[in-house]
């Protein structure tokens, strides 16, 4: 079990800076909406353990060189609950975020709802949800952060419903609290690491890392702030209307020179001296932050997604392929990356490499055709410019669906094609002898793809 934080702890690991936002007045008849007898009484005490007279503190600091909205929990005050005043002082702090432009960072540590409130707290969680999608039209990024526990509304409203999830090591984290799950429920199910290892959370950071990890992502989804009203503004080139334009094709890596058959194209993209998608990633890219998890119950480590300082300092999304049949969660994590960096308003960056998508019995299970459909209509509707560079193998509509129709690329170590030349060998009912003739006949070198229309070009090595 991690170490439990106070509100104010967890904000002074976070930033610097806190200036605490007004407080909203609500007035409670005695013992609270339901006259809960001995609600006031539990108050008082919370108030003298804590220092708190709520379960939330909210305010602005500055992390890294960005100021943020903080909504911190104090679970000391009723087990971090939401009740009417909780949700009053939650929305207030989104009203300002929206009003000032700044990012929103929840530091998130509650057992759920207050039940001396009863369904008037569970309703905050409507409450919530709105402000949350309200950032979410305004195009104000969200992270938040798990403390020990986040559990309940809580957890399916600010923790999983944030555009970045962080955990601190060891948090509970799960819908049913401690009280509430089977009896021969798993404890290691509900734990941060286990959200991350079923795609719920990106990343599990420690302690001593948060404040940097937390800098790196707001300087990766904000704009560089202006002064407004004393404090930093933000606005992405989406949110303020401006248009995005689409960032170059990174420079190839690999041998030069073009494939002189189809199926020399075929070894060099098979090749393993070929530089993969982290070698491409860490060219491009000055420094990059990495999500992970397709918020349905898996990743895939083949498919790194993320964002990262590109060209000139601009943040650009990624989604890479890295060499390996791609499984559904790593389409649905690509489809899930595409529409933020839409939402926030930045250019996007595939990379496409693969044999193909996942055939086996388990994948299928998993929704493999509904997650390449939602990749192909993610990349179809992007609301940002999508660039593809092929940088190995493209193999036939797993590969596709990460490709940016009119604006994909090619290394010279590559290939792209309908279906691996064996497999179309095999299907002709061709003997193997032929599969060499069979590559030639599908036109799959990079040159073969310009000519017919389907690649912009071939980039050409780094330093040419």
């Amino acid at each position: 079990m991690t170490e439990r934080f106070s509100a104010r702890e967890a904000i002074a690991l976070a930033g610097d800076d806190f200036r605490e936002l007004p407080v909203p007045m609500r007035e409670f008849k005695p013992d609270g909406p339901l006259s809960w007898q001995g609600y006031d009484d539990s108050r008082r005490r919370a108030l003298t353990r804590t220092g708190e007279d709520e379960s939330v503190v909210c305010g602005t600091a500055v992390i890294g060189s960005t100021r943020a909205v903080l909504i911190a929990f104090e679970f000391g005050f009723l087990g971090g609950s939401l009740g009417e005043r909780t949700g009053d002082r939650v929305e207030a702090a989104y009203t300002h975020a929206r009003a000032h432009r700044l990012p929103v960072v929840s530091l998130v540590a509650t057992g759920g709802s207050r039940m001396q409130e009863g369904m008037l707290a569970l309703t905050q969680l409507q409450r919530v949800a709105r402000q949350s999608a309200l950032a979410r039209e305004a195009g104000l990024p969200q992270i938040a952060v798990l403390r020990d526990p986040t559990t309940g509304g809580g957890w399916a409203t600010l923790g999983a419903g944030a555009d970045v999830t962080l955990a601190l090591p060891g948090a509970q984290v799960g819908f049913a609290g401690s009280r509430v799950r089977p009896s021969d429920a798993d404890p290691a199910a509900y734990t941060a690491e286990a959200q991350m290892a079923a795609g719920a959370v990106d990343a599990v950071v420690r302690e001593e890392e948060l404040r940097e990890t937390l800098a790196l992502w707001l300087t990766l989804l904000t704009a560089p702030a202006a002064e407004a009203e004393g404090e930093g503004e933000v606005e992405s080139e989406a949110a303020s209307g401006g248009e995005v334009e689409p960032v170059p094709p990174p420079a190839a890596l690999g041998a030069p020179g073009l494939p002189a058959t189809g199926w020399d194209a075929v070894r060099h993209a098979r090749s393993p001296e070929r530089p993969r998608a982290a070698a491409y990633l860490d060219a491009y890219f000055s420094r990059r932050a990495a999500i992970g998890g397709d918020r349905c119950g898996g990743s895939d480590d083949g498919m790194l997604c993320g964002f990262g300082s590109g060209p000139a300092g601009r943040t650009v999304a990624y989604a890479a392929q890295c060499g390996t049949a791609t499984r559904p969660a790593g389409y649905r994590t690509a489809a899930r990356l595409i529409r933020l960096a839409g939402r926030l308003g930045f250019p996007v960056l595939t990379l496409v490499d693969t044999p193909g998508a996942a055939n086996d019995a388990q994948a299928e299970r998993q929704g493999a055709g509904s997650a390449i459909a939602d990749l192909f209509a993610a990349v179809a509707t992007a609301r940002t410019p999508v660039t593809t560079l092929v940088i190995g193998e493209g193999g036939s509509g797993g590969a596709l669906a990460l490709a940016a129709p009119g604006n994909t690329w090619a290394t010279p170590d590559s290939y792209f094609s309908v279906i691996a030349p064996e497999l179309a060998a095999a299907i002709l009912k061709r003997p193997a002898s032929e599969v060499r003739d069979t590559a030639d006949q599908l036109h799959i070198r990079p040159q073969d793809l310009v000519e017919l229309g389907v690649i912009r070009g071939i980039v050409e090595h780094a330093g040419r």
